[in-house]
Formats: structure tokens, sequence, C-alpha cells
């Protein structure tokens, strides 16, 4: 009788992996017979945990999703996961879940054995999650979207471009991306006929949904090729061509842009930012002469900067 708890959650341990046991197979496992193994699953129900049974020859027990959220059993790898976790959602970037997770966080610590409570508390101590700057997207946001995906549902929604200009979208939902404590939605434009990336928090949905869609293949016929193609430049509202003194070997890898040679000694730079500012900025670290092609906007930016770098070192 005393082995009872322990053998429990063992078999809830193994009922966790998401695939489907014979009774055979429990019972080896946890040293019983099949009709011990029954008895302990009905005591698993018994306390919320929805155990599917399935009868015949590929039949078995499964873990399913039930009603109530019953009690978690976690291995210690697995509850520090989960604690490092919850550090990180207490200051993401979606509304509405940095109380959720803080109030999670706190159970979880409440639970933790000394030895892996003193891990999740050291994290905490070393580490500094800054919130997020600007806009965040709203929780709500992201499950609506994911619905449509999982059930291939055209989403109709209002959408404000990064120069404010305002649009009404029909959009083949493809996936959502977290990029750079961001999210986005890569779906296929139907008024376009193109591939398109969007802010999820520049986006609001409108109801109901728009008519069922077969999901096509991923753009560029792989999504995360297609996202490192693309979202280095095309979400940024600030670019610049530029042409540097140096050869292309000695720019690239230094810069986050694309590098192309012109010949031995010069090569193009093609830079995106959310600021001309910071284009300056990046390019003055390069210590090497350059001259801007495009756009003008960014030459008078330079002599604007040039002028008060000017000023700054006169003498007194």
């Amino acid at each position: 009788m005393r082995e009872t708890p322990g053998r429990l959650l063992r078999l809830l341990s193994l009922l966790q992996m998401h695939r489907d046991w014979s009774g055979t197979e429990l019972a080896e496992r946890l040293g019983v017979t099949t009709r011990t193994v029954r008895r302990d699953v009905d005591r698993l129900r018994e306390l919320g945990y929805p155990v599917h049974a399935a009868m015949g020859p590929v039949g078995g027990y499964r873990l399913g999703a039930g009603a109530e959220l019953p009690p978690l059993l976690l291995d210690d790898d697995e509850a520090v996961a989960v604690a490092v976790g919850l550090h990180g959602a207490t200051s993401g970037g979606v509304a509405g879940l940095e109380e959720a997770s803080l109030r999670a966080l706190n159970k979880v610590e409440q639970v933790l054995p000394s030895r892996l409570r003193h891990r999740v508390e050291a994290f905490g101590a070393a580490s500094l999650a800054l919130p997020v700057r600007g806009p965040v997207v709203e929780a709500a946001v992201l499950t609506s979207v994911s619905s449509a995906i999982r059930a291939a549902e055209t989403l109709r929604f209002d959408y404000v471009s990064h120069d404010g200009t305002e649009s009404r979208r029909d959009v083949e939902p493809h996936r959502l991306v977290s990029w750079g404590r961001r999210w986005y939605l890569v779906g296929w434009d139907t008024g376009r006929a193109a591939w398109r990336t969007f802010r999820a928090d520049r986006l609001t949905l409108r109801t109901p949904n728009g008519p069922r869609f077969t999901h096509r293949a991923p753009p560029d016929g792989d999504l995360t090729a297609y996202l490192n193609r693309t979202m280095g430049r095309e979400l940024w509202p600030y670019r610049a061509r530029l042409v540097v003194a140096a050869p292309a070997d000695l720019i690239r890898g230094r810069v986050d842009g694309d590098v192309t040679p012109l010949d031995d000694r010069s090569c193009l730079l093609e830079l995106a930012s959310d600021s001309f500012d910071l284009i300056a900025f990046v390019v003055s670290t390069l210590d090497v002469p350059f001259t801007v092609e495009s756009p003008p906007e960014l030459v008078e930016r330079l002599r604007t900067l040039s002028a008060r770098y000017a000023d700054a070192v006169k003498p007194g």
C-alpha cells in the first residue's frame, strides 16, 4: 500500500509522454499486474487526470485533455525550464500575460524542492529582463490568429503600416513568428496575390473570419529561409545604399546588411533600420570612407549630424 503513491507518479510520468501504452507495457514498466494498472488508472481519473482507454489489439492508454487542469508532474529539468520561461514572460511583448506569468511563477517556486528553488532564484537574481519598448500585442490577437491558422480560415483585418498608412487586408494566415521580441503574421495576401509579413500589434481583427482555404506551401519552399531573406530589410522603414571604399570581405560580417563586391577595393552596402541615425552610427563604426547612393534623406541627415559634431569639438 505504501508503494501506491510513488507508483501513481511513475504511471503519470509515463502517460505524459503523449503516446499510447498498452496495459502490458505499463505493467512491465511498473513491475505490477495489468489488473493493478487498471486500478491505478481509475485512481488517476478520480484525481482529475483524463486517461483515455481504447480496446483492441492496437488500443491502449493515453493521457488526454480534460475540462479542468489537474496537477502537473514535472521532472527537475522540466520544472526549471518552466520557471525560467515564466521569468522571461513577465516582461514579454504580449499584453495581459505579465501578471498571469508572475502568478504562475510564484506558484511554481512555492512547490519547488530546495535544490531546484536555489537554481531558479539564482537565475532571477543574476538576470535582468528589460521591458519591451513600444507597442505590445494583445494575447487575444495571438490566440485568434492561431485558431484561424489551425482552422484554415481567412483573416480579415485592418492594418497600419510603419508610415501610418491604413489598409484593409484579407489574408490566408500561414504562421505566427516571434522575432526580436515582436510577433509577426506570415500569410498569403489575397488582394495582392503575394506573401506578406505583418506586425501583429498593428493589426485589428474583423469578425467573422473569411472563407476557408487550403494551406499553401511555405514561401521560398522554406519559411525559415524566407524569413531570413525578408525580415532583415523589408520590415524596416529606413533603407540605404552606400558605396564603401573597402573590399567586400573586409565589410561582410561586421555589419548586418547586404554586401556586394564592386571591385577589389570597394563594395555596395545595403542597410535597413528604424532610423537614419542608427544607419549613420553603424556606418561610422566601420571607420572607412563611404558615399551615399540613396536615399537623399540620409544625405541630409548626415549633413546635420556632421555640423553638430563639428560644433561639439570647436574650441571654447
